[in-house]
């Protein structure tokens, strides 16, 4: 989630493999964006979906104060789950701090919320339960803009990935995307922050670079790196051989919306594979009152992504 940039003109023209254009449905009749999906195993197995609460902002900026949570168990029909945890929870941060794109993770038996308060600050909370009884796992932040060397202008949007190998890796960032290594406790940096290096941008189209919402996910061994382009802005992915980069550009996932924002995560179980991405598709919705919605994600015989169209 980022301030909107003047809207650029000119398109680029979408690629060549593309799927079949279908209606977006919102998964829910609430404002909600900036998606964090998982499929978490407690109680036989179910969809959790994070995501900023837009329907609780001002409607002219990006200025809720809490989180919301909504489930599923088959990816078609969700429940509104409620407030998971909102920013009172970190007593270093203001009551009315800005609560934007949240993330969360699995390990050791806890659930682990990375959330991003005010816009220069990642804190991480730690519950028993994905739905609730969340509190500061560190009593600090766990990135820290004025406090943490090369944390960028803005440490948002964070995006945790957990290796084969056991190696929890934490991505954020604006304009210029970073990586961190975390460890095992899932609250602590181990080791710099770095810049995520992508090679092969192309020149000729100033659009294609990094802007916001850093995602990686795994699939036969390739690492693939999606973010969005900026403000408005395409999802853009890149693959590499490792968690660090450097990553390769190899193409356009999602193109421009009609909103001044763009940010995407995949889900890949039992075998496919889901973009979750936000639009204007309520009634009365704007760019500050987005909605989440879900499309198959494809891949060709050599491993592309085929872009996805709404």
């Amino acid at each position: 989630m980022q301030r909107p940039m003047p809207y650029l003109a000119a398109l680029p023209l979408a690629l060549a493999f593309v799927l079949p254009a279908q209606a977006a449905e919102p998964i829910a009749p609430r404002f909600n964006a900036d998606p964090s999906p998982h499929w978490f195993p407690l109680d036989g197995g179910k969809f959790y979906l994070y995501a900023t609460d837009d329907a609780s902002n001002s409607g002219k900026y990006w200025d809720s104060v809490s989180w919301r949570l909504y489930t599923s168990k088959d990816m078609r029909s969700w429940q509104d789950a409620g407030v998971p945890l909102d920013v009172t929870v970190f007593k270093w941060a203001r009551p009315d701090a800005k609560a934007w794109a949240p993330e969360a993770a699995y390990r050791n038996g806890n659930y682990y919320f990375y959330a991003p308060v005010g816009g220069d600050k990642i804190g991480v909370a730690v519950s028993s339960r994905p739905d609730g009884g969340f509190v500061d796992a560190r009593l600090d932040p766990l990135v820290d803009k004025a406090r943490d060397l090369n944390a960028g202008d803005e440490p948002i949007d964070p995006a945790v990935f957990v290796d084969r190998d056991g190696q929890a890796y934490l991505y954020f960032g604006t304009r210029v995307p970073k990586v961190v290594k975390l460890k095992a406790d899932m609250v602590s940096l181990d080791g710099p922050i770095l810049d995520v290096a992508i090679a092969g941008l192309p020149a000729a189209d100033p659009k294609k670079k990094f802007g916001e919402a850093p995602f990686l996910h795994q699939r036969g061994g390739v690492y693939y790196f999606t973010f969005s382009s900026g403000w408005p802005g395409q999802i853009l992915y890149a693959t590499g051989s490792s968690p660090l980069g450097p990553f390769t550009y190899r193409g356009v996932v999602l193109d421009y919306l009609t909103i001044s924002t763009n940010h995407q995560a995949i889900v890949e179980h039992d075998g496919k594979s889901w973009l979750f991405y936000h639009d204007n598709l309520l009634p009365g919705g704007s760019s500050h009152r987005r909605s989440i919605a879900i499309a198959p994600l494809e891949y060709e015989a050599d491993g592309s992504i085929r872009q996805v169209t709404r």
